[in-house]
């Protein structure tokens, strides 16, 4: 529902009285690590954003200044989200290609990190493919620019975005939840409803992990019942339901994990069925890479799809959704899916559940961009509730 200037004005008035200082000239890694007002910070001011947005109010604070984009892996929803927000608070964009770059000649992280960030306010960074090393390689950066800020190299310190890595996808698993919030009605009205975050079959191999673990590091926050299915073998990071579990305990939900996608559908509130590569083949997947081993990559793809075969049963069907909540649960997907009988002979979804729900699927997507845009905002303003209002009090307009 579009808001108004009077909605605009009451949510800068909520926002105010959250906690905010932690998050001032700080980095943005895994949702777990945010408070619970820093959190509920990110989703106000990206509601904020977006009704600025629909009241043809501009939301540029800067003058100008770089967003870099360091894409590690392929995307297209996450890339055009980080280049939508940045363009939204008047940064440009520069993607950093590491193949046409120095790095490709040597180049230390710390050297690349200073080099790019010279007007540099935001990096964004996706590393997922790898256990152990997409966080490790965000973490570097963020430590070489942090070096440059203190060494006067740098006038301002960039603030780190993660826009995906081998742990968690905090921009996908937030504007998933922004969506859930919208969806219900409020978060007040979150409570006690039943997510099945499970493993679907899939076609093709290695995808991974950090979805899964980004809903089940979040959703648990929010006095859900949480369920993981998956098949055996299947596991998700053990660190990661460690922590999903303990949020659960804290805000008086419930996290639990099945054998079988029946028990995980059978009367949720939201359905949410992705594939993703075991944790232990993406362990050796980064050891033979890591190790040169290339050729034996290959036969542990043969391997990977032969097991997944196994499971081509473990698919969104429209028989299944209608042992969901009164057979009406939400579907939702990171996109893109891997649809059966469009995309691919046997996928995550069946092509008739897909489509029904084809809007509330791009809604979903359609709050990324203002999440990144909040936590950028909430990295370069100490009192971003004073900031919002002199937008909103200026209402400079965005089309002219």
């Amino acid at each position: 529902m579009a808001k108004d200037k009077a909605d605009i004005k009451r949510m800068i008035g909520e926002l105010k009285a959250l906690d905010t200082d932690r998050m001032y000239l700080n980095d943005f890694f895994h949702t777990w690590k945010e408070s619970d007002d820093e959190i509920a910070a990110v989703f106000k001011v990206a509601e904020i954003l977006r009704g600025l947005r629909e009241n043809n109010i501009s939301a540029k604070v800067f003058d100008s200044g770089l967003g870099i984009s360091i894409f590690r892996d392929n995307s297209t929803r996450t890339r055009f989200s980080f280049a939508s927000a940045c363009n939204l608070l008047g940064l440009e964009v520069q993607d950093l290609d590491e193949k046409v770059s120095q790095i490709a000649h040597g180049e230390t992280v710390r050297e690349t990190a200073n080099m790019v960030s010279f007007m540099a306010d935001v990096i964004g960074i996706r590393d997922d493919m790898y256990i152990g090393k997409g966080h490790t390689y965000m973490k570097t950066v963020a430590d070489a620019v942090d070096q440059g800020y203190k060494d006067g190299i740098l006038e301002q310190r960039p603030t780190l975005v993660n826009l995906q890595c081998d742990i968690d996808h905090p921009t996908q698993s937030m504007a998933d939840m922004l969506h859930v919030i919208n969806y219900f009605g409020g978060v007040e009205n979150l409570k006690g409803k039943k997510i099945a975050m499970t493993w679907a079959y899939s076609p093709s191999y290695g995808k991974p992990l950090s979805v899964p673990q980004g809903i089940i590091g979040l959703f648990t926050r929010f006095g859900m019942d949480v369920v993981l299915a998956h098949p055996e073998g299947y596991d998700v990071m053990g660190d990661v339901e460690e922590i999903a579990a303990a949020n659960a305990k804290k805000s008086g939900g419930s996290y639990r994990k099945v054998s079988s996608m029946e028990e995980a559908f059978k009367d949720a509130d939201i359905v949410y069925p992705k594939s993703w590569a075991p944790f232990a083949v993406m362990e050796e997947r980064t050891k033979l890479v890591g190790e040169g081993r290339f050729d034996e990559l290959k036969d542990l793809e043969k391997r990977c799809l032969e097991n997944n075969a196994k499971f081509k049963d473990w698919t969104c069907t429209e028989e299944l959704m209608k042992t969901t909540k009164d057979g009406k649960a939400l579907y939702m997907h990171c996109l893109p899916a891997d649809i059966t009988g469009l995309s691919c002979k046997e996928g995550e979804v069946d092509e008739s559940v897909f489509s029904r729900y084809l809007d509330p699927l791009y809604k979903e997507a359609s709050f990324k961009p203002y999440i990144i845009a909040a936590m950028i905002f909430l990295a370069k303003f100490k009192d971003p509730s004073s900031k919002l209002q002199s937008l909103l009090d200026e209402a400079k307009p965005r089309i002219k």
